[in-house]
Order: structure tokens, then C-alpha cells, then sequence
């Protein structure tokens, strides 16, 4: 079996690449980089090819399908702008501070 040969996968985990390909494109990522993010999830969540051999019939894993897309920032967004002022004045002495020593 020639490496990238999806002969072993079922038509259900073929189906399922297919949509989060289609969902990375829509997002703007090039083709060949959504077909290859798209494979790594379903082998992520279904532990690879389930069509012969060891391995069938276990739980699926769903966390790689649910980790993408979740909106980031909603923390910091609400601090009020005096906190993080005084976060970035912290953090920026500490790194003089690193660097001198």
C-alpha cells in the first residue's frame, strides 16, 4: 500500500476529511495544507484507517474536531485598560530585568 493510499478508511472517516477540508478552505487555507490538516484530524479522532485489522471498535476521540476555531482574546477584552497597562509595565521590567543578569 503506497504511503497516503486511503484505501484503508472507511466511506464514514473519507466523509468526515472531506468537511473539514472544505471548512479549512473556507477560512482561506491552501488546498494541499486543508486536505493534509483535514487527514491529520480524522486520524487524531479515529486513531487512523478502520476498514480491516486491529483498532475497530474503539470510542472516537472528538477533541481535535472541537479545538479549532474558538474564539481568543474574550479574557483580555474585558480586563480594563489600567490592568493590562500595568501587565505589559510587569512584564516589561522583568525582561530588563532577565537581560541584565
Amino acid at each position: 500500500m503506497p504511503r497516503g493510499d486511503k484505501s484503508s478508511y472507511t466511506d464514514k472517516q473519507k466523509r468526515q476529511a472531506e468537511h473539514i477540508e472544505e471548512g479549512y478552505e473556507k477560512r482561506g487555507t491552501p488546498k494541499a495544507e486543508a486536505e493534509r490538516r483535514a487527514w491529520a484530524t480524522v486520524n487524531k479522532s479515529t486513531g487512523g484507517g478502520k476498514k480491516s485489522g486491529s483498532g475497530r471498535g474503539h470510542p472516537e476521540n472528538k477533541g481535535p474536531a472541537k479545538k479549532g476555531g474558538r474564539p481568543g482574546g474574550a479574557a483580555a477584552a474585558s480586563r480594563p485598560a489600567a490592568a493590562k497597562s500595568a501587565s505589559a509595565k510587569k512584564a516589561a521590567a522583568t525582561r530588563k530585568r532577565r537581560a541584565a543578569t
